[in-house]
């Protein structure tokens, strides 16, 4: 692994409904490959992208979660960015925050390959550029989704992990088993909440 560099900060947000292990894989890998002094994991106040498509859980229980799901992990941290500022969630004016809170860090904008083809339809997609490197995540094997023309990116290989919120939450419904797909933290907080049906 590379030093970490206390000036380069990755940045990874998401609604993490609920959070699982592959964001965690992603975030480690990116960490240790880039030499990252550390990610954060971003958590969406009003995830505009997903407005209208389906309930999504408060965002401070989200937030919990993700905080029991990087406790004890070196590097990675929850931020309450978004949350703290209300409304609906646009990762420009994340980064622009972030950038008047370390000025003198590299950030970088950390996503997955299934999104890093509509960066362009992301709000205010050259400020994005301007203030961060765009950092993809990519599964092993065939090439997955890149960054659209314009757009400077690294591309980082992760372990493949065959988990989705969607899928997970799915599963916490139907009471089948997470334990391989979700950290013993979040499952905690799921379940003393009662959320994605479970305890009902």
């Amino acid at each position: 692994m590379p030093r970490p560099d206390p000036s380069r900060i990755g940045v990874l947000g998401g609604t993490f409904d609920p959070p699982h292990f592959g964001h965690l894989a992603a975030g480690l890998e990116v960490r240790h490959r880039l030499g990252l002094s550390k990610v954060l994991f971003v958590v969406a106040n009003d995830p505009w992208q997903k407005s209208g498509l389906q309930p999504v859980t408060p965002a401070r229980l989200r937030l919990e979660m993700m905080r029991a799901a990087v406790a004890g992990l070196d590097g990675l941290e929850a931020s309450a960015l978004e949350i703290d500022r209300g409304g609906e969630s646009y990762t420009a004016d994340t980064l622009r925050e972030l950038r008047g809170l370390h000025p003198e860090a590299e950030l970088l904008l950390v996503v997955g390959s299934d999104t890093a083809q509509g960066l362009d339809t992301w709000k205010r997609p050259s400020e994005l550029r301007e203030l961060a490197t765009t950092v993809v995540v990519d599964r092993p094997g065939p090439s997955g989704g890149r960054a659209p023309t314009g757009w400077p990116a690294v591309v980082v290989e992760v372990p493949a992990l065959d988990v989705s919120s969607c899928g997970v939450r799915s599963r916490f419904a139907d009471g089948r088993p997470v334990e391989a797909l979700v950290p013993a933290a979040v499952i905690e907080v799921v379940r003393s909440r009662g959320l994605y049906g479970c305890g009902r």
